[in-house]
């Protein structure tokens, strides 16, 4: 009974898929956008694009036999000329091996066009026939049968048909940090599918290490589970199968319920690798989640019969982890109640927005959208990337390996100083961006295509700003001036743009200096000289005039001086005297005030005598 009942939720599972990762495809002939499902084998091109040119052949149309015995080769005619993309019908065979075959022929990429009309579902790797896996890394898709009947007509009509693969659009990427999860399990006997598993793993542990530490990514890890259903739960499978009563289940690893390990295993092994990533975030260190996972499967594997918990505790103690803290979280396995760990879990499988149900493992769901391909270090480093906001990509994003640095072909069409060796194209994962850039502190601004110029403090030291300079005779004249953020202007002798020149003005021809009578000019590089016709004579350059160097202009200029001197001499002593004379009198009124509180004065006594005598009279 067990086996129709898992089989039947399976395919339910798979038919949620529907809502398939998916990309553009764009027919030029027409300019219409088709929407398509990206086949999860191969190495789709995240973030980027692939033009070419569709092709069905006249035999072998569902790619299930070699090529070559038809003698059909789909590679460019001319070296160097555009792909060619083939057209396939769908059925016969796996699609993985009519996209080797169509590998093999020279294609850059596979159409498969489906039987029926129906919503577009992901093509997922076979169970069998997994020889050619590994070695498939051109992209595949399936479109709907309408569109491949349309393009089947054109192509057999003869036209000419160029398409366009757009997977720019594939992952969301709004911000400077991607947001991705695992979908895996601790299973290391489900064969190739757990070797391709375990060497990502292997593969992408440092990567991913180096995203984590310095906050590009924020990685979360997931493990599917299911339900055994309430009319099983006291059956011998389920007990074997599942943990808490039939709550959380996973298939049998050798699919033997009489040896080996139980489903019921790789569900609590699987909780242990739960909570050692719960554990090693709450003590900021996320990332040793991969090292956890990675000595696990070395130290602890099922064929070594050291799949256990003693094993994991191992592990976790040799990270330094709490391994008290990982068992609180593993909980009771045995007991009936929810785990809220593989609750959540379970929550987590179901689709929500463009992300459809988690049901292949293992697969990646990055930026909330599910990643579809082979599962090979680049090739999800690639899908990665594509998930940053553009400019914002770690360095690591921009390595040769991964993309292309179009600023190298012509400056990416971007503005370019080759003097000063500063250019406004920035190479980009998805391409490029033409961006005025900020050069040792210093912000050019402007379109990034014809131009850019420095602006602000400091922007002098980089190009001189962009102005006008020359030296001559040791002397140097600029016409950038750091005491203003933008612009050129000549400085005060010349004249001209600022930019492109700046011309010597000849202050004696023009009769703008130097005009005193008597006088002679001499026009210098910026400046010009004058001199007075008498050597007793000198020039004053601000009111333009020669005066005298001696003589009465000088007893005059002494003469005022002293007068001057003297002046303020005796205002001084005057001011000096009616202070003293102001104080003198402030001082005895305060004096006079201050005694009359202690002893009377002459008037008072006075009237105090004709009192006592006025008294004496009455008696």
């Amino acid at each position: 009974m067990r086996g129709p009942a898992w089989r039947a939720l399976l395919v339910v599972l798979a038919l949620a898929l529907a809502d398939a990762a998916a990309g553009r495809f764009v027919v030029e002939k027409n300019s219409i956008q088709y929407e398509c499902a990206i086949g999860n084998f191969g190495v789709p091109q995240y973030g980027g694009t692939l033009h070419g040119w569709v092709e069905y052949p006249r035999t072998n149309r569902k790619g299930c036999q070699s090529f070559d015995q038809f003698d059909i080769s789909f590679k460019p005619k001319k070296a160097g000329g555009r792909p060619n993309f083939v057209l396939l019908d769908r059925g016969e065979c796996f699609f993985t091996i009519k996209a080797w075959n169509a590998q093999n022929a020279g294609a850059a990429a596979v159409l498969v066009v489906d039987d029926k009309s129906e919503p577009l579902i992901t093509m997922d790797n076979p169970e069998e026939g997994k020889e050619h896996l590994e070695n498939i890394t051109i992209p595949s898709v399936l479109i709907t049968k309408k569109l491949g009947d349309q393009l089947k007509k054109s192509a057999e009509a003869g036209d000419m048909l160029s398409v366009l693969l757009d997977w720019r659009e594939s992952l969301p990427h709004p911000d400077e940090r991607v947001e991705y999860e695992f979908w895996t399990n601790s299973n290391d006997e489900c064969g190739p599918k757990c070797d391709m598993q375990m060497d990502f793993v292997k593969s992408f542990r440092g990567t991913a290490q180096v995203l984590e530490k310095k906050g590009y990514t924020q990685f979360t890890p997931h493990y599917i589970t299911w339900y055994c259903p309430e009319a099983f739960v006291t059956s011998k499978q389920c007990k074997s199968q599942c943990i808490n009563h039939g709550r959380y289940c996973a298939p049998d690893p050798e699919q033997d319920f009489s040896q080996g390990y139980d489903g019921k295993d790789v569900v609590v092994q699987n909780l242990h690798q739960i909570c050692a990533f719960k554990i090693a975030n709450e003590t900021g260190k996320p990332w040793l989640w991969w090292d956890y996972v990675h000595d696990f499967a070395l130290r602890c594997p099922m064929k070594d019969k050291k799949y256990t918990h003693d094993c994991a505790s191992d592990v976790i103690k040799s990270l330094g982890l709490d391994v008290e803290k990982v068992n609180k979280c593993v909980g009771d396995p045995d007991a009936d109640e929810e785990n809220e760990i593989l609750k959540a879990e379970q929550d987590a499988q179901i689709g929500h927005g463009k992300r459809g149900d988690v049901t292949i493992l293992p697969t990646l769901v990055i930026n909330s959208r599910q990643y579809r391909g082979k599962l090979d270090k680049v090739a999800v480093l690639k899908a990665i990337c594509s998930g940053f906001e553009e400019t914002t990509e770690p360095a690591i994003c921009l390595s040769e390996d991964i993309q292309t640095n179009e600023c190298l072909d012509n400056n990416g069409g971007c503005w370019l100083d080759k003097a000063n060796n500063v250019t406004a194209c920035k190479d980009t994962f998805r391409g490029r961006v033409c961006e005025c850039p900020i050069v040792k502190g210093v912000k050019f601004v402007g379109d990034g295509y014809t131009h850019c110029e420095a602006s602000g403090i400091g922007r002098c030291e980089i190009g001189n700003g962009g102005c006008w300079q020359d030296t001559k005779d040791g002397k140097t004249i600029s016409a950038c001036s750091n005491e203003v953020s933008e612009g050129c202007k000549c400085p005060a002798g010349f004249k001209g743009d600022g930019v492109k020149s700046c011309e010597d003005i000849d202050e004696c021809k023009d009769k703008l200096f130097c005009q005193c009578k008597g006088c002679s000019c001499k026009n210098t590089w910026g400046s010009y000289e004058c001199s007075c016709g008498d050597e007793k004579m000198l020039y004053m350059r601000e009111h333009d005039t020669c005066i005298s160097k001696e003589g009465t202009t000088a007893t005059v200029g002494w003469s005022f001086l002293w007068v001057i001197f003297l002046g303020l001499v005796f205002a001084g002593v005057g001011a000096y005297a009616v202070y003293k004379y102001r104080l003198r009198s402030y001082m005895d009124s305060e004096i006079r005030a201050i005694m009359a509180q202690y002893m009377p004065l002459d008037n008072q006594e006075g009237a105090n005598q004709q009192h006592h005598v006025a008294h004496a009279d009455d008696i």
